[in-house]
């Protein structure tokens, strides 16, 4: 049978994702006392799984904003459905193998051809996916106006690399310098933002002969539209249909 839900937030939150404790099941949250859980960037069919295995649990979360637009579901399979499916398997496991026994053992010859070799040097490609340490350097820039975000509005702009260790973007200028393993047959690198209540993940396109003494010099623009706004909730709320 498949379950549908759609997700609310009642009462968004107002604490600093960012400046929460991680941990294995999220981050903990000292003002509630609880760890908060981040949906915001697991696929439709994560967050589906997730429910489905907590949803007598109390749940605090965060989410991108159409997450909550978003209608999920997920399969829900009776127990008794089950057991009379793995009984009638067994039922024909057995008829299969009874059947098996009373018929007679037949012998058969398989004609094999005489087998050809080859005789030479073993060769072989050896691809590997080498990575190199560089150093990625330049502005975060709105598109729109070609400056830095304003720093009001977007405060605490982080970035990462590929999965590195985020760096805070200068709130003035908008500068920023991290250091990043990208593969050398890359001719893009992922790059995640984050600032508050802010988030995006990206690929931008790069060089890799721009890249001098292993140093990149490339600005990223992207359009304020693009960061998605994402809710910390005091208690999510998962409506059935």
């Amino acid at each position: 049978m498949k379950t549908k839900f759609t997700l609310e937030i009642a009462s968004p939150c107002s604490e600093n994702f960012d400046k929460m404790i991680p941990n294995a099941n999220g981050s903990f949250c000292n003002s509630c006392m609880k760890n908060v859980i981040d949906l915001s960037k697991k696929t439709n069919s994560e967050v589906a799984r997730f429910i489905a295995e907590n949803k007598d649990t109390n749940i605090c979360a965060r989410l991108k904003t159409t997450q909550l637009e978003e209608e999920f579901q997920y399969n829900e399979v009776s127990k008794i459905n089950n057991l009379k499916y793995a009984a009638v398997a067994a039922s024909v496991l057995l008829v299969s193998n009874l059947s098996a026994q009373e018929k007679e053992v037949v012998k058969t010859e398989i004609g094999c051809s005489e087998p050809v070799y080859t005789v030479g040097k073993v060769a072989y490609n050896h691809n590997t996916n080498e990575e190199v340490s560089i150093i990625i350097q330049g502005k975060l820039l709105e598109a729109k106006t070609n400056k830095p975000f304003d720093r009001k509005e977007y405060p605490n702009l982080m970035l990462a690399v590929d999965g590195s260790q985020a760096v805070k973007v200068n709130p003035k200028t908008g500068e920023f310098s991290i250091k990043a393993k990208i593969s050398k047959s890359s001719k893009t690198f992922m790059i995640t933002i984050t600032g508050n209540d802010y988030y995006l993940s990206k690929e931008i396109s790069f060089s890799a002969n721009a890249v001098k003494n292993k140093v990149l010099s490339q600005n990223i623009v992207i359009e304020a539209e693009e960061l998605t706004r994402v809710y910390i909730a005091g208690g999510l709320g998962i409506n059935y249909r």
